[in-house]
């Protein structure tokens, strides 16, 4: 197959990206028509960090992905879902993981993606309590955009949970979302066919959003 006559082009603004601390290129015609090819292509994503800025994917591939410690534990059936690590504590590891400069903007993400604690009522009564079962939210980060830039760092954030299962035939789901209001959803229908496809997810990263209709995933 022949060689794309922007192609030369595009890799050397591809390697100006990577290299420029803020992942500029000038603003014209040429650069930018090169810029679009290789948003196409998902080979750049809009950098959630610089205003304007782009990040390579290869960029995006060296950085760390966040999830439960235990998760393989779980798999194997050596824990229970209760036994996971905290949202918290994964969202902390989040955060130590971002230059200091951006780890005050992070925080500021906290209540959005780990959510409020469960906090149950006392029981109150003679008779014993009854049995309650905690729903399963597991949280996880991977580098990678969607229709808007991601956390700070680059980072989407998802959610392995427990459905209600009277409102729904598939009691798990695993969503991912960006920034903003772009998502990735998928119904599951047990516990080890959801921690399969997250699996599938963090092998895969990094990752546009809308790549994830390869993994069986619709968009919000």
């Amino acid at each position: 197959m022949p060689q794309s006559p922007h192609a030369q082009f595009d890799q050397t603004v591809l390697d100006m990206i990577e290299h420029s601390p803020i992942g500029a290129v000038p603003h014209t015609p040429a650069y930018r028509d090169a810029v679009e090819r290789l948003y196409a292509s998902h080979q750049v994503y809009a950098d959630a960090d610089h205003k304007d800025g782009h990040v390579t994917v290869h960029s995006l591939a060296k950085r760390p992905l966040f999830h439960a410690n235990n998760l393989e534990q779980l798999t194997a059936g050596q824990i229970g879902a209760e036994a996971l690590e905290p949202n918290a504590a994964i969202f902390d590891r989040y955060v130590q993981s971002l230059p200091e400069t951006l780890r005050a903007k992070a925080e500021s993400q906290r209540l959005r993606v780990v959510g409020r604690s469960i906090h149950h009522r006392k029981h109150h009564g003679a008779s014993a309590a009854p049995f309650v079962h905690d729903a399963m939210h597991s949280l996880f980060l991977v580098p990678g955009a969607g229709v808007h830039p991601g956390l700070p760092g680059n980072y989407l954030y998802g959610s392995v949970f427990e459905v209600n299962p009277k409102i729904t035939p598939s009691p798990w789901a695993v969503h991912i979302h960006d920034a903003d209001d772009g998502a990735a959803l998928l119904d599951a229908a047990d516990l080890p066919a959801a921690v399969a496809k997250l699996q599938e997810v963090l092998e895969s990263a990094p990752f546009h959003l809308s790549e994830l209709a390869a993994l069986g995933f619709r968009s919000n």
